[in-house]
């Protein structure tokens, strides 16, 4: 028997840099969802850990030991034959490589085995155990802390990366303030997507800035998400390129994405909904 499992994009629809550690690992407050955009993982039981990796990104999945999915599984025992279908651009600000990880994790959690400590996930990444949780949720410290939350309204959604991949280290080190406010409070309940981008208006993606400064292609992104018609907000996502537009309704994602496909071919469109809780998507079948 196999287990299949969905990677889902991460999007961080606010992340403020709150704080450095003497390590150097930043604080950061974020509010997190998912998509129903990403990529899978399917596992078959084996006697040994192999992986192979398939979709239009596959050629850009880091190979040996320093491959997310593979040392997420040795964590699990490894013994496993994996296969991953990378759809998610690389190094984009989305969780791509976490949220791969994740899934691995979970669907090596369905042949019964138990997931590794806490502290062994956060060893993955940051971004690892907000990924394992895949669902919306306030992420603060380095990222070991989460408050999921509850009642977010879904928020239909383009997602654009310009083709460019962005390096994280880069984009924290080009930062030129590192202790700021952080997100107010509480995150209220909202009835719908025009109430959630007003209140996410006056909040910030601190490492947008920076990003814009290495990369001027995320600025046109973000213009160009801003220009389609009933776009109610565009913010990029993590640590960048791949940004993001809000929208009131499925339809009008819908038509931006087409709109910005035709006008930029080289760009990676898509449009989806971003949720209080990703898509489970964790299937069985003959292997």
């Amino acid at each position: 028997m196999a287990t299949e499992g969905f990677a889902p994009a991460k999007i961080n629809l606010a992340l403020h840099v709150t704080g450095r550690r003497a390590d150097g690992y930043h604080l950061l407050d974020s509010l997190v969802v998912f998509a129903d955009i990403g990529d899978h993982v399917r596992a078959v039981p084996s006697d040994a850990l192999s992986l192979d990796v398939t979709g239009p990104y596959a050629d850009a999945v880091p190979q040996g030991p320093g491959n997310l999915v593979l040392r997420a599984a040795a964590l699990m025992g490894g013994q496993a034959r994996l296969c991953l279908e990378k759809n998610l651009p690389p190094a984009s600000g989305i969780g791509g490589g976490s949220s791969d990880a994740a899934a691995t994790l979970r669907v090596l959690a369905g042949f019964g085995r138990a997931l590794p400590s806490d502290d062994a996930v956060l060893s993955l990444g940051a971004d690892l155990p907000v990924c394992l949780l895949a669902r919306a949720a306030r992420m603060s410290g380095i990222g070991e802390r989460l408050e999921p939350l509850d009642g977010l309204p879904p928020l239909p959604a383009v997602l654009v990366n310009p083709g460019i991949e962005v390096s994280t280290p880069r984009i924290f080190t080009a930062l030129e303030r590192r202790d700021n406010p952080p997100l107010p409070p509480r995150v209220p309940l909202l009835p719908d997507a025009p109430a959630m981008a007003r209140w996410l208006e006056p909040l910030r993606n601190d490492l947008e800035a920076p990003a814009r400064n290495i990369a001027p292609q995320v600025g046109e992104v973000i213009l160009a998400l801003s220009a389609q018609p009933d776009c109610l907000l565009a913010r990029m996502s993590g640590s960048g390129a791949t940004c993001f537009g809000l929208f009131p309704t499925e339809a009008a994602a819908q038509r931006a994405a087409a709109a910005l496909s035709a006008a930029e071919p080289g760009w990676w469109v898509r449009a989806g909904t971003l949720g209080a809780q990703a898509p489970a998507r964790m299937d069985v079948a003959p292997s």
